[in-house]
């Protein structure tokens, strides 16, 4: 239990200072960033792999279409996610980006409901209406849909749907979606190379490693998440994924000095609360489930 919850506290807070990263890259395009993301994140899942002899489940994917079609659609998905992302971060974006990921949870809870057809309870259903209102208020006060935050938020849940009924484990998964991913990545790369545009091969020695170390920077906080995943109950999980979107938001209004105006705050503060009633319905359930069975525990033993 313990070591879950350092794993996934591990894992949320690399992911929230995610923008400190993208940012010392920023004076590289968005899409050269992306395709090394994809071509280092293969190469270091590969690696992994090949450490612990875990590619029995390769030979026999071509067999198996409908997981392969499940992971091209998880591939583009995470493609067009961290695509967005950087160039939200290096385009001055931090807080609109940080919305993304505190509305995801609510995007996962109406995923639910429409898609696997689970049956919400009141609380989930008024701390969605509750983040909708928070949303309508942004755009009302922006003048426009905050597209970064909804784009990021709607990719990864359906991400998260995908992965959570694909049959391959969390570094297996990445390194199929990276494969898949990477004739394009390296066509691209290979392109700019070819037209004397690579900003890496003209870039500082510094900038080629922060790139090149994407692969690890990328893998990871998955690899914490889901060692977490299996060691604590996914309530927890939903109470500490909160640490990623704070600090990118933190970092956004304090360390760059992204505009936060009060009336701005309203709409992220309905989305607060919104999330706070999720948690603890969350939290609420949890004890609820868990009451009977030590109950049921203390009665056996006597």
């Amino acid at each position: 239990m313990k070591a879950g919850l350092l794993y996934a506290a591990a894992a949320y807070l690399l992911w929230g200072l995610f923008p400190l990263y993208f940012k010392a890259l920023q004076g590289l395009p968005a899409s050269e960033i992306l395709a090394h993301r994809m071509t280092w994140s293969l190469l270091f899942c590969a690696l992994l792999l090949t450490l612990l002899q875990r590619w029995k489940w390769l030979p026999g994917l071509l067999h198996r279409p409908r997981v392969l079609a499940t992971f091209v659609t998880s591939a583009a998905l995470v493609a067009l996610n961290w695509g967005i992302y950087i160039w939200a971060v290096n385009a001055n974006h931090v807080v609109d980006a940080s919305l993304g990921y505190f509305i995801n949870p609510l995007v996962n809870v109406l995923i639910g409901a429409f898609v696997l057809h689970e049956r919400l309870r009141r609380p989930q259903w008024t701390a969605v209406a509750i983040a909708a209102v928070g949303v309508t208020w942004l755009t009302w006060e922006a003048g426009h849909l905050p597209w970064i935050g909804l784009t990021l938020a709607m990719t990864w849940g359906l991400y998260g749907l995908l992965r959570k009924t694909g049959a391959l484990g969390a570094i297996e998964g990445l390194a199929l979606e990276t494969a898949l991913l990477f004739p394009f990545a390296l066509g691209y790369l290979t392109w700019l190379a070819a037209h004397g545009q690579s900003a890496f091969i003209d870039s500082s020695a510094t900038v080629q490693w922060l790139l090149a170390a994407l692969g690890p920077v990328t893998a990871i906080p998955l690899l914490l998440f889901a060692a977490a995943a299996r060691r604590i109950a996914f309530a927890h999980l939903g109470i500490l994924q909160y640490i990623s979107p704070t600090l990118q938001l933190l970092t956004g209004v304090w360390l760059y000095h992204e505009p936060f105006a009060a009336t701005r705050a309203v709409g992220y503060g309905l989305i607060g609360i919104a999330l706070a009633i999720f948690a603890i319905d969350g939290l609420w359930q949890l004890r609820s489930r868990i009451t009977p069975v030590r109950a049921a525990g203390a009665t056996s033993r006597d």
